[in-house]
This record gives structure tokens, C-alpha cells and sequence, in this order.
């Protein structure tokens, strides 16, 4: 049996190409298995690459600021490590003060710290400043001499509480202190870029020397949540594993062959492959928080080698040879497989709208693990097949009835018809109704507190809310800066001043901020110490030499200041960093710098961790529709200029549509905030969802215009033909990827749970409504004109029962095809 030459130039084209590529195909697999093997050496070169300065919107408004003075104002990058005593009493004793300098000393050898920017009871850059019958007298809090005796632990007592650091570096109830560190991301003497994972671990040393009966610690900052996330990176790929495991048995009882599936996983597993191997050869590594892109590049690559092996299954069955049905194949699914693939990268390409490092790089290596595919299952696994044999237990055909259909998909069928279709557009458009109501609640950045990469019940997130609830301060602050002008002595006008202490007042009761330092609030409390303690005097003085005298506590190492005050650093430090929170006190922020309107000075926004979120999180929300509208936007281009047709494009276009609003439903629903690891998510749901809705309308359209039949009769075709893969693949990565919901790291289980639902959801939307809305949009009449038309132009097509149809000059045995009109 040979196959008919193609009528079309696209379909000469194309079928030229698969016989040559099958001419090729020993060739091919060989080439293929080279260029596997050497990049398989070089993917065992990649490592992970996470970074600070990689998750900041470079050219955001805020990170103007935010870079201009990050040399001079640390923050965004920092460690806290909370030293907890236990015991009876308070901190003021001796083995307490010995654990915290033990603390403070490993703190500041440790690899990455800025030494500059260490702040404990131990340092010399913390000082309490109080007026004498000698003058002013500034000294650090604990003595080099210390000892600990009850003369020596009054002292520190009195040294503590009068610098202003209780909240601060001591917790409010006087039983914890606190190592404040700020991180270099590139060492400025080697340039080598600070390894987080060894920082991590370090920080982990420390808390396993010291911690004791009576000494508790607690670590929070960027750089022990990578830590954390990296050390459980054990368990994604333990979950990655059995994904593959429960694909592979799934592939093999749907397939009942052990050659296909070995032949399907082995391809759907090249691209990443390919993709690891590559990416150390461009300098490029995978960051911890993207670690789930060579999933999504597997599972893309499954869905795509089920279509073709079932093609090439489908053909065998029906008499032809392994090379005429692999050639077959590519003839067959060419159109709609390139086209589903050019959408999926499209969907990973979008993403680099964003303004931000990690998602440019994000969207760079999935875009080209989707293109990869192009040439592992478009090229290599027809090639394979072409010298693949069937096994006599696989080539027995699924039971039918005796007309020759298959009774499950003629009852599914029904959809295409009026009643089962309205039904079906009553339901979806009640969906979509509760989808919107819902998706409003929907939040841009972090929900909840502590890192939400982690569980509640994490160390990480006990730590954190064990800082928040006895220091005043928090991981989570916020800089705005304060940029002088005009003036040699800014701190000494009380123009100034007065503006600082405004700002301080009025964000201080803003909902969301737990506190705010300031120079203003330094200078109060030096005025106040200038008179004895007395809180009457707790007021910034309007006379510059007034301002003098209590500005002598402002020294630029508390980094609030810079020398002669030319930039002032105005720390909101706030509760959680939640999406929600940020936005409104930054909101708050706005409204008071559009109200001032002191001479020579200048506020700006942001810095600190809180700074980054706040741009992070705008970026993100203004780029979202922008986003959405140009990836739905290019695959309504691609598929009108595949298949010629607007109702084609609303079939294939308003499912999608749809499932992405009942996401956004399902993240609101879960306390899911949209965010940077969410994105290939809300990616991947528009570019898998394409390729079910383009597999079957193609199907569909084909059989419309080849043969008399009616839109009820294409569909069950269509679904004869691309129905179990499509459905095999959903419940295949759905049960996958649901594994991931019992993950150690909750951003794991988050993407496992909205992953299985964009992949069961999409498929759905694709088998239900695109039959509904093609009915209703009268796909029929419009392809029986478009058959016609094409009749003109042409001989007419072979007729007999057995006759065999085309498609790109592909052989398309139908046995016992049914008549139209006559219900079998």
C-alpha cells in the first residue's frame, strides 16, 4: 500500500519533507543520539544560579532609587539571626552575652556578609550617646573590657536602653537580641557572586554551635529561604520521579506496547536534555525558584509524542508499514503539531514582557526547550517510528459495535449537536460568570507571612513570626530616601526635620507598618536626653543649635544618614510583605510625598526587601493584561492563518480564555498570589490548552471538507483519531503533577495542584465547548461551502466504501465509514 500524492502546494511541501526525512531516518536517529550524548555531558555542567539581583525590575521607577544608593543603604539583601534566651530572667547575664558575641563573630566571618553593614550589641557601629557633667559621651553598648559581673550587667543594661535599640537589636520583653547583616552579591575583590546555598549552610552551623538548653535561634533573610528551598530540591526531583514513573505505566496500558512508550518517554525527555546541556554553553544556570521548567518541557513533550505515536499506531493497524506510517504522521500532524508547538513557545515567550532578570531568563529557557521539541518529536521520533515494529499484543484494535464505531465516543459525539451543545454553553458561560466574580480576589505578589516558597509549620516561617512578635522590626522594610538639596547641614534644618518626623507620624498609622525609624526619632531622643531623661523634651528643637546638639547621635554607621545628612533613609519596616500590604502603604507613601511640598528636599521610592516586592509586584500586574492580550492575541493570528476560518479561532481561542479565568479563580481560592513562579503556569495553561483545541478542530475541519458528512460525525472522527491521546496526556500529567501537592515546599505543591487543574480543565474545555460553539457557529454550512468551492477547482475524489481519504496526501484508512444521514 503506497500513499496518493498531496494537491496543494503546502501539502507537496510537506510531504516531500517526511519522505525525505524518512529517506533519512537511520541518519537522523544517529545524528540524534550523538548530539544527546554530548550535551548530556555538558547538562551535567549545569548548577543552580539563584540571585538577589535577579528578581529586581531593573528599570522600574523605584529601582532607580533603589540602585543609586544601594552602596550607601543596605537592606534589600539582609540576614537576621535572633538569639533567644530561654532561661529565667532577661538577656542581661553571662551565658546569654557570651552566645550573642559567639553569634555576632561567626556572623561576621561569614563568606558574603558586608562587614560594614553588621549590626549587634557587639559592634562598634551601635553606640547610645547621653550628656554628662563632661560633655556628650557616645560609647559602644558593651565595653571591650566587659565583665560579667552584676556592676558590668548593669551597665550594658543602662547602655542598652538608652541607644534606642530596644525593638530593634533587643526585643521588646528584653529576652531576645538580635545580628543584623547585610549581603554582597558579588565579592568586590574577586567578583565571584555570593553562593547562597553555602551562606545558608553556614547560617545553619551557627544555629547547631549555639543553640542550647537555655539559647534559641532564629534566622530569617533572603538567603536562608533559597537555602531551604535548595536543600529540598531532594524532594522535587524525588516528586519529579514519580511523575515519570506514573506517566510511564500510564503510557504502557494505553499503549500496550513497551516499544512506544519506551520510544515516547525517551523523546519527551530529549528536549530537556538538550535544554540542560545547552544552557551551560550560553552561561547561563537554573535559578531554585524555575526548577519546574524541565517538567513543564517534559509534559509538553509527552502530550506532543502520545499525538504522533498514536498517529503512527492508528496507520499501522490499518496495513500500512512502519515507514509509510511514520511518513504518514508527519503529513498528518505537521500543521497542527508545528503550529501547537509555535503557541506553547509563544506562551513562554510572553513572559519576558516583564521587566525583571529572573523572568527574562525564565522565559528564554522554556521558550527554547519548546523549540527544541520541534526537532525531537517533529524530526527524530518520526524517524524512529520509521524503523520501530508494532508488537502483535498492540495491533489488536479497540473494541467497537458492529457498524464500526466506538459506542464511548459516538455518545460523547452528542455535544456537537443543538440541545447537548446548549447545555454545554449554559454551563460554561455559569462557569465563567462564578470564574470572574472570583478571579477578582485574585492578588498580585505573596499571601500570608514569612516565605510562601515554604509551609506554615516550616522552620523559616516559625522564625519569622517569632521576630515579628517580639522586636518592633521585622525581615520586611521598606526605604524611602530623602535626597537634600541647597543645604550644607540638612539634619541641622528644621524644615527637614519637621518633614522626616511628618512622614514618620502619619506612615506610623498606616495598617500594615509596625514601625518606622527615622533621624528625626534619634533626635528627639537625644533631645530628650540632653534634659534628663525627660519625655517633655522628646520634640525637634527649631533652632539649628538646638537641632545641633541632638543630631550628634546621628552618625551615618546607623544607616539612616549620610554624612551632612545629603541623603536621609526613611526605614518603614512593616509586617508581612504581603501583595496587599505593600501596595497600600506604599499607596500611603504616594499620598503624603504628593502633599509635601518642603523647599530642597526630594522623597523617593524604594529600597529595602519591601522596595523590590512593591516594584516586583507592579511590574507584574501592569504586565499581566499586556501579557495575556499578546499571547491570546498571536495565537488567534496563527490559527486564522492556519485555518482560514474566524469561527476556527473563537473555538479554539474562547475555551482558553475561559480555563485562564477559572485559574486566576482557583489561585484566589487557594490564597495563590500572582507572581514570578506562577507565571509559567498561567504560560504553559494557554499553550497546552492550544494544542488540544488545535488537534481537534484541525481533525474536525479535515473531515468537513473531505467528506459529506455532518459536524456530529467529524467530531466523533476527530475524537476517534486525537481523542485518547489528548485525553491519556491530561490525566497522565494531572496525576503526575498532583504528587506534587504533599511536596515539603509549598510552591511545589501550589504549582503541582494548578498545573493538574489547567491540564484536566483545558482538555475538558477543549472536548465539551469546541464542539458547542462549533455548532452554534454553524462550522458545518460553512466548511460543506468551503468543500464546495474546493470541488470546483478540482477532479473529484475517489468514491466506494472503502475508498481512502486525504489529508497533505496522506493515506486516511476509514473502515466502514459512516453514511450521512443513515444513524448506524
Amino acid at each position: 500500500m503506497t500513499l496518493t500524492e498531496p494537491v496543494s502546494r503546502l501539502d507537496r511541501f510537506i510531504a516531500a519533507t517526511a519522505r525525505w526525512l524518512i529517506s533519512w531516518s537511520k541518519t537522523i536517529v544517529v545524528l540524534t543520539l550523538l548530539a544527546t550524548a554530548l550535551l548530556g555531558v555538558s547538562a551535567m555542567r549545569t548548577h543552580l544560579d539563584p540571585g538577589f539581583n535577579k528578581l529586581i525590575p531593573m528599570r522600574h521607577a523605584y529601582m532607580e532609587a533603589f540602585l543609586k544608593h544601594s552602596a550607601t543603604f543596605s537592606g534589600a539583601n539582609r540576614i537576621l539571626v535572633s538569639v533567644e534566651w530561654k532561661g529565667q530572667g532577661d538577656i542581661y547575664n553571662r551565658e546569654f552575652l557570651e552566645a550573642l558575641r559567639g553569634v555576632t563573630d561567626e556572623v561576621f566571618f561569614t563568606p558574603g556578609v558586608n562587614r560594614g553593614q553588621v549590626y549587634s550589641l557587639y559592634t562598634p557601629n551601635v553606640k547610645y550617646i547621653e550628656i554628662t557633667e563632661d560633655g556628650y559621651v557616645g560609647e559602644v553598648l558593651i565595653p571591650s573590657r566587659f565583665e560579667a559581673d552584676a556592676e558590668g550587667l548593669a551597665q550594658v543594661r543602662s547602655n542598652v536602653a538608652k541607644s534606642g535599640q530596644i525593638g530593634s537589636l533587643v526585643s521588646n520583653d528584653l529576652k531576645s537580641a538580635m545580628v543584623r547583616a547585610d549581603l554582597l552579591e558579588v565579592d568586590s575583590k574577586t567578583g565571584e557572586k555570593l553562593d547562597y546555598h553555602k551562606v545558608a549552610q553556614r547560617l545553619e552551623e551557627i544555629r547547631s554551635k549555639f543553640e542550647g538548653k537555655n539559647i534559641s535561634i532564629h534566622i530569617i533573610g533572603f538567603s536562608k529561604v533559597l537555602g531551604d528551598v535548595m536543600d529540598g530540591l531532594s524532594t522535587v526531583m524525588t516528586f519529579f520521579a514519580i511523575a515519570f514513573v506514573v506517566t510511564a505505566i500510564m503510557l504502557r496500558l494505553y499503549t500496550k506496547s513497551t516499544n512506544i512508550t519506551v520510544v515516547g518517554l525517551a523523546v519527551a525527555l530529549l528536549p530537556v536534555i538538550w535544554l540542560l546541556g545547552i544552557l551551560p554553553l550560553i552561561g547561563y544556570g537554573i535559578d531554585p525558584m524555575s526548577i519546574l521548567v524541565p517538567f513543564l518541557i517534559f509534559s509538553i513533550g509527552v502530550s506532543h509524542a502520545v499525538q504522533m505515536t498514536g498517529a503512527w499506531k492508528h496507520d499501522v493497524r490499518a496495513g500500512l508499514s512502519s515507514r509509510l506510517a511514520a511518513e504518514n504522521a508527519i503529513r498528518k500532524l505537521a500543521i497542527p503539531g508545528a503550529l501547537a508547538l509555535l503557541t506553547n513557545a509563544l506562551g513562554f515567550m510572553v513572559i519576558m514582557l516583564i521587566d525583571i532578570p529572573i523572568v527574562h531568563e525564565l522565559g528564554l529557557t522554556a521558550c527554547m526547550g519548546v523549540l527544541l521539541m520541534i526537532i525531537t518529536n517533529k524530526i527524530f521520533l518520526p524517524a524512529v517510528l520509521a524503523n520501530l515494529r508494532l508488537e502483535k499484543k498492540a495491533m489488536q484494535a479497540p473494541s467497537s459495535t458492529a457498524s464500526g464505531r466506538s459506542p464511548l465516543w459516538w455518545k460523547l459525539s452528542a455535544l456537537a449537536e443543538g440541545r447537548p451543545a446548549l447545555l454545554t454553553l449554559f454551563v460554561s458561560l455559569t462557569l465563567l460568570a462564578a470564574g470572574t466574580y472570583e478571579s477578582r480576589h485574585l492578588l498580585t505578589g505573596d499571601v500570608g507571612t514569612g516565605a510562601p516558597e515554604l509551609r506554615a509549620d516550616s522552620r523559616y516561617n516559625r522564625d519569622n513570626d517569632n521576630i515579628i512578635s517580639n522586636y518592633s522590626i521585622g525581615m520586611d522594610v521598606l526605604s524611602v530616601f530623602v535626597e537634600t538639596s541647597n543645604l550644607e547641614e540638612s539634619c541641622l534644618n528644621w524644615q527637614v526635620m519637621n518633614a522626616v518626623e511628618r512622614f514618620e507620624a502619619r506612615v506610623s498609622r498606616v495598617d500594615g507598618v509596625q514601625s518606622v525609624s527615622t533621624v528625626s526619632g534619634l533626635a528627639k531622643i537625644a533631645a530628650s536626653s540632653n534634659n534628663e531623661g525627660n519625655p517633655r523634651w522628646s520634640a525637634l528643637q527649631r533652632t539649628e543649635a538646638a537641632l545641633r546638639s541632638g543630631t550628634r547621635a546621628l552618625s551615618p554607621d546607623l544607616g539612616l544618614n549620610t554624612e551632612g545628612c545629603k541623603v536621609i533613609n526613611l526605614q518603614v519596616f512593616l509586617k508581612d510583605h504581603e501583595g496587599a500590604t505593600l501596595s497600600h502603604v506604599v499607596d500611603e507613601v504616594r499620598n503624603f510625598i504628593a502633599e509635601d511640598k518642603t523647599p530642597n528636599i526630594t522623597f523617593k521610592l524604594a529600597g529595602g526587601n519591601a522596595g523590590v516586592a512593591a516594584a516586583t509586584n507592579e511590574a507584574v500586574e501592569h504586565a499581566e493584561v499586556q501579557m495575556l492580550g499578546s499571547i491570546f492575541g498571536a495565537i488567534t493570528l496563527l490559527c486564522w492563518l492556519t485555518f482560514r476560518s474566524w469561527r476556527a479561532v473563537l473555538c479554539i481561542v474562547v475555551p482558553l480564555a475561559i480555563v485562564s479565568i477559572l485559574c486566576n479563580a482557583l489561585m484566589a481560592m487557594l490564597g495563590i498570589g500572582l507572581k514570578v513562579p506562577t507565571l509559567p503556569v498561567v504560560a504553559l495553561g494557554v499553550g497546552v490548552g492550544v494544542d488540544y483545541g488545535i488537534y481537534l478542530f484541525e481533525s474536525m475541519q479535515h473531515e468537513l471538507r473531505e467528506r459529506d458528512i455532518t459536524l456530529r460525525e467529524a467530531f466523533y472522527e476527530a475524537m476517534r483519531q486525537r481523542g485518547n491521546a489528548a485525553i491519556f496526556t491530561a490525566l497522565t500529567m494531572s496525576i503526575g503533577v498532583g504528587t506534587w501537592a504533599f511536596s515539603a515546599l509549598k510552591f511545589q505543591a501550589d504549582m503541582g495542584i494548578l498545573l493538574a487543574f489547567m491540564f484536566l480543565v483545558n482538555m475538558l474545555g477543549a472536548i465539551f465547548l469546541l464542539p458547542a460553539m462549533a455548532y452554534w457557529l454553524n462550522v458545518e454550512g460553512a466548511e460543506a461551502r468551503a468543500r464546495a468551492a474546493a470541488q470546483r477547482t478540482r477532479p473529484a475524489p475517489t468514491t466506494g466504501a472503502a475508498a481512502p481519504h486525504r489529508r497533505g496526501g496522506a493515506l486516511q484508512p476509514t473502515p466502514q465509514s459512516p453514511v450521512k444521514g443513515k444513524p448506524q
